[in-house]
C-alpha cells in the first residue's frame, strides 16, 4: 500500500518496495556492464559546493536546506506554542551550511574535484535520495523526496557522448522488453543558466533528453559538456573533463510499471523475469 500527502511525502512498502529494488537492480546491472563502480555519497551537500554550480541562481525555487534549531530559542517557542508544532518559525533556526540536493550526480563531481583522471576518464554509479521544492506533488509521480539512480561518465568529450548514445539504446531496449510505450523528448537542461552561452548552444545541440511514458518523465540522459569539469577542476588526461549521466526516478518507475501491468505484483514478476 502506498500513501502520499499533499506535501509530497510518500510511503512505499511490501510489493512496491520490492518492485523499486528489483527495478534498481536492473539499472545497477547496466552500470556493472559498463564498468561503473557504485558509490554512496552523503545525504547532504555543502551549500558552497552547490553555489559553485550556480545552483541557487538557476533554481531558487527548488532549494531546500537542513537547518539546525537553536535549543534555547526552541525551548521558548515550545513553552508558549500549541502542540503539536506544525511550523518551525525562522527565529528558532540557525544559518545552515548544508543543503538537500535535487540530483544525485552533484556529489560525484564534488568528490572528484581537483582530480586528474586517466585519459579515458571513468564511470561511476550512485543512488541517492533527492529533494525538490516543487509547486505541487502527486503520488509517486511527483514527490518532495525521491530516489534517483544515476550512471555518470566523466572523461573526454567523445566518451561522454558515446555514453549518452549507449544509454538511450539501453533504455529503449528495456522499455520495449517491458512493453512500455516510451518516447524521447528534448528538455531544458538543468545545469546551465538559461541566459548563458552554453544554454544558447543547447538549442543547436540538445543536452538533455527525457524518457516519457504516459506523459511522465521516468528518466533522462544529460550532457553537461565541460561545465562540471571546469567548476570542479577535473581533468581527463591533459584536458578538462566532460560529463554526462543517465538518470532514473525510481518511484516513477514503480508508478509506471504498476500502471502498465495492472498491479505491483504483476510488475514485479515482469521485472524479475528480465534477462
Amino acid at each position: 500500500m502506498t500513501t502520499a500527502t499533499d506535501n509530497g511525502l510518500g510511503v512505499l512498502g511490501g510489493t512496491q518496495l520490492k518492485l523499486l529494488r528489483a527495478t534498481d537492480a536492473v539499472f545497477l546491472r547496466l552500470a556493472e556492464g559498463w564498468d561503473a563502480p557504485e558509490f554512496r555519497y552523503p545525504f547532504l551537500m555543502r551549500c558552497q559546493d552547490l553555489d559553485t554550480f550556480d545552483y541557487y541562481d538557476n533554481f531558487p525555487h527548488l532549494g531546500l536546506t537542513a537547518t539546525r534549531l537553536d535549543p534555547e530559542r526552541l525551548g521558548g517557542l515550545l513553552g508558549g506554542a500549541s502542540r503539536p508544532v506544525d511550523r518551525m518559525p525562522t527565529e528558532v533556526m540557525e544559518p545552515t551550511a548544508f543543503a538537500l540536493p535535487s540530483a544525485a550526480c552533484y556529489s560525484v563531481y564534488v568528490d572528484l574535484a581537483g582530480s586528474k583522471l586517466p585519459e579515458e576518464g571513468t564511470m561511476v554509479t550512485t543512488v541517492g535520495t533527492c529533494f525538490r521544492n516543487e509547486d505541487h506533488y502527486r503520488g509517486l509521480q511527483r514527490l518532495l523526496g525521491f530516489s534517483m539512480r544515476e550512471i555518470v561518465c566523466i572523461g573526454p568529450e567523445d566518451r561522454t557522448k558515446d555514453h549518452l548514445l549507449r544509454a538511450k539504446d539501453a533504455v529503449t531496449a528495456l522499455c520495449a522488453e517491458l512493453g512500455l510505450d516510451m518516447k524521447i523528448e528534448v528538455a531544458t537542461d538543468p545545469f546551465f543558466d538559461k541566459n548563458s552561452g552554453k544554454a544558447k548552444m543547447q538549442r543547436l545541440f540538445p543536452v538533455k533528453e527525457e524518457f516519457i511514458v504516459g506523459g511522465l518523465s521516468i528518466g533522462s540522459v544529460n550532457y553537461h559538456r565541460n561545465f562540471f569539469g571546469e567548476r570542479c577542476s577535473i581533468e581527463a588526461g591533459d584536458t578538462t573533463a566532460h560529463t554526462s549521466c543517465l538518470a532514473f526516478g525510481l518511484e516513477r518507475w514503480v508508478h509506471t510499471l504498476t500502471e502498465r501491468f495492472g498491479s505491483a505484483e504483476a510488475a514485479l514478476s515482469a521485472v524479475e523475469s528480465l534477462s
